[in-house]
């Protein structure tokens, strides 16, 4: 009785009901069938009545809206533009412009006739490998159709044994593919939940081992020639706030007077300004990467640049004249971007980095980039004495544990601290050298 009872469906469940083995099963109609006039159903399920109801009102809504394709007919590339047009709701717009990049530029060419429920994990595994021999690619004019299209990126040369010219591919990095396999486990995963496959064939692929670079900052001897290098720069307080402050590029440039407390003498990081997805050479604010806002503790050094700062805005307001293009008043300035060009416009992250680039060219470190300045930021605390949850608050990671594990190298200094410490405990223990 309690079985026909399971079997029996209720109001508003439509076609679900429980199979004799335990699952379930929903269905539904998704066209017409022009030879016979019959309704084309199609079946759905599940472990349970929950899972495969969600699964119908996904199905059913998008045959409503015209984007269903039937599981054993939709391809991989009908699966990703589906996904990266439907699912990327609360995703960053830089975020979901990388993914459909990476997308585009990788995976379709490559996978995208392929129907997402014959994938399988030796077709994932010969992708990845192949990209790890020639996965580079380049936009080129096609010189036929006058069209921009994505090639492999290849270069000749000749090869000194031979003396032969060879055509050179070049290889993705293992970072990249990892980049490119998230994408796509994130993609199928979306594929399951929707109820297109059964289970996520990229869980069962090896990738190429990714060695994870090693934070190089700046050391106190560059430190200090970098400081007098920009003592006259035009960007020489934005510097100053990356070298003692540890924000990303992004943060820096996007701060506004009302993020400053003079008073209190602290910084309120609360949003970035990032580069509008699609629209080449303009701006927005966008929140934090991991939408945490922090408030950063300052020193009476970072004040007084700050407070520079907002005079030499001041002056450069009274000689732009009528071609200022930043706050009218003391009171807009408030709330008015810190760092800006001559005219009051926020700066454009090119030329600092570009004019960052040729400083630390010049003082033997041309491999140092912006963000070295952050990483030097978080270095000089730790070494300092700053806890590990005082640095990772500061620079806005999302654990302690992470901050120690990007900066788990120890400088000679604290090296050298640590063993006077230890030094000083054994003597009060009344212990002599052996």
């Amino acid at each position: 009785m309690a079985k026909n009872k399971a079997n029996k469906r209720s109001n508003g469940d439509g076609s679900v009901r429980q199979r004799k083995d335990g699952t379930w099963e929903a269905r539904f109609t998704v066209g017409i069938n022009p030879g016979t006039g019959k309704p084309i159903r199609k079946s759905i399920y599940g472990k349970t009545k929950s899972e495969v109801a969600e699964k119908l009102r996904t199905a059913t809504s998008s045959v409503d809206d015209g984007t269903y394709f039937a599981p054993e007919k939709i391809t991989v590339k009908q699966w990703f533009e589906t996904w990266l047009s439907e699912y990327m709701a609360g995703v960053k717009p830089l975020t979901v412009q990388q993914y459909r990049s990476m997308t585009e530029t990788h995976i379709i060419p490559a996978l995208g006739a392929v129907k997402l429920s014959k994938l399988t994990a030796p077709q994932l595994q010969k992708f990845y490998n192949q990209l790890a021999v020639d996965g580079m690619t380049t936009r080129r004019k096609n010189k036929e159709t006058g069209k921009m299209e994505i090639v492999k990126k290849t270069e000749k040369r000749e090869n000194p044994e031979t003396g032969k010219i060879e055509t050179i591919y070049f290889p993705l990095s293992p970072k990249t593919i990892q980049n490119i396999h998230d994408i796509i486990s994130k993609a199928l995963n979306t594929a399951i939940s929707s109820g297109l496959i059964k289970d996520n064939v990229s869980a069962r692929c090896t990738l190429p081992k990714v060695i994870k670079k090693e934070v190089v900052p700046l050391s106190e001897e560059k430190q200090l020639e970098f400081i007098k290098a920009i003592e006259d720069h035009k960007y020489k307080n934005l510097y100053f706030v990356y070298l003692f402050c540890g924000l990303r590029e992004s943060e820096a440039i996007g701060l506004t007077w009302n993020c400053i407390d003079f008073k209190k003498g602290t910084m309120k990081i609360y949003r970035q300004w990032q580069r509008t997805p699609g629209e080449w050479g303009t701006f927005r604010f966008e929140t934090l990467k991991n939408d945490k806002s922090r408030t950063i503790a300052l020193s009476p050094f970072v004040l007084s640049v700050l407070m520079d700062q907002q005079k030499k805005q001041r002056v450069e307001k009274l000689a732009a004249g009528e071609f200022w293009q930043g706050f009218d008043t003391l009171k807009e300035q408030e709330t008015a971007f810190v760092f800006t060009d001559r005219i009051g416009k926020p700066l454009n992250p090119a030329p600092v980095y570009e004019n960052f680039k040729k400083i630390v060219a010049g003082l033997g470190v041309p491999t140092a980039y912006v963000h070295t300045l952050r990483h030097t930021a978080a270095t000089n605390a730790l070494a300092e004495g700053d806890s590990p949850k005082t640095v990772q608050e500061n620079l806005g990671h999302h654990s302690a544990a992470f901050t120690l594990d990007v900066y788990g190298h120890v400088s000679e200094k604290m090296r050298e601290e640590s063993a006077s410490r230890q030094q000083a405990m054994i003597e009060r223990m009344g212990l002599k050298n052996a």
